[in-house]
């Protein structure tokens, strides 16, 4: 269906992590001829592919390769931000709708996807050194204890170092002390899918899914960031695949070790992603749900029958 033929402009994909959600936006950007737009807070960074499950085959469909926005955009070892997500989110959503074709948002991370749902007021958070060195010391627990304290949407789904959640502690501080902050960004109205799967199938797609890039090479891509410069501090910093296979690249972790850790915390990220989605119904977000497993023609009119209502 045309873009100018519905009351939205805006189509979000989201879902946990292995719920086929990439598959199925580039199956609908292809028949709504539209482009997808990432939300995926690690998927920007080049040469970390494997690790962030970028599966840039997912992006061709039948040969054609759907335009696709916001991954590969910065390299690894930078320390990319929701505050510049949202300018470049925004700046990819006019340039979709230059192209008079459908903005496909895919992702899940639900911070950012929030941050451009509701419209967070956003700026460049400057660094407060004496907030910084009052918080040092403290363990993963007590920062997430403390940043539950302040009263905004941002919490903390994915804050897993405690390096992040002193940042995002800071960015709560600096809004606190801000209030005056006007910023201006483009109408959306937004029509939410979201791809369900059940638990089991989740994780059991989600240990196939280890695997499977552990033998793709996984522990290479990671060598590869490690002899190129970039310091195992920085790679642990972007959490899950990166923080354990440093771990085991450097020596302190099996193997085995390496693989049950990460096992889990990849569950108990996908987890988390869920909460975050259903704390969005509760303050007011219309997501419509999909079964994961329902034939991809079916969700694909389901979804045009919704972006036409």
């Amino acid at each position: 269906m045309h873009y100018d033929n519905s009351p939205y402009n805006l189509l979000v994909l989201l879902g946990p992590t292995a719920s086929g959600k990439t598959t199925f936006a580039a199956h609908l950007a292809k028949e709504l001829d539209g482009e997808i737009i990432s939300a995926d807070s690690r998927q920007i960074y080049r040469g970390m592919d494997l690790g962030t499950g970028k599966d840039l085959e997912d992006y061709t469909i039948d040969g054609q390769t759907i335009p696709h926005h916001l991954i590969d955009i910065v390299d690894a070892g930078y320390k990319y931000n929701v505050f510049e997500y949202q300018a470049d989110f925004f700046k990819a959503f006019e340039q979709v709708q230059h192209n008079r074709r459908w903005p496909v948002m895919c992702g899940g991370t639900g911070l950012y996807i929030e941050s451009v749902l509701k419209k967070y007021k956003l700026i460049n958070v400057p660094v407060n050194q004496p907030l910084r060195d009052s918080l040092q010391g403290k363990n993963l627990q007590e920062l997430s204890t403390i940043l539950a304290g302040y009263k905004s949407l941002h919490n903390q789904t994915d804050t897993d170092t405690v390096k992040r959640a002193i940042r995002a502690i800071e960015i709560e501080e600096y809004y606190k002390e801000h209030p005056e902050i006007e910023v201006k960004l483009p109408d959306i109205h937004p029509l939410i899918i979201g791809v369900n799967i059940d638990r089991e199938s989740r994780r059991r797609k989600i240990t196939d899914r280890l695997k499977k890039r552990l033998d793709e090479g996984m522990i290479d891509e990671v060598k590869q960031l490690l002899d190129s410069g970039v310091t195992p501090e920085d790679l642990i910093y972007y959490g899950l695949e990166y923080k354990y296979l440093t771990m085991y690249a450097t020596g302190q972790l099996t193997y085995k070790q390496m693989f049950d850790k990460l096992n889990v915390a990849i569950h108990q990220f996908a987890k988390r992603q869920m909460t975050w989605f259903r704390g969005m119904e509760r303050k007011g977000a219309h997501i419509h749900w999909v079964n994961a497993f329902e034939p991809m023609e079916e969700k694909i009119q389901k979804v045009i029958k919704l972006l036409q209502a």
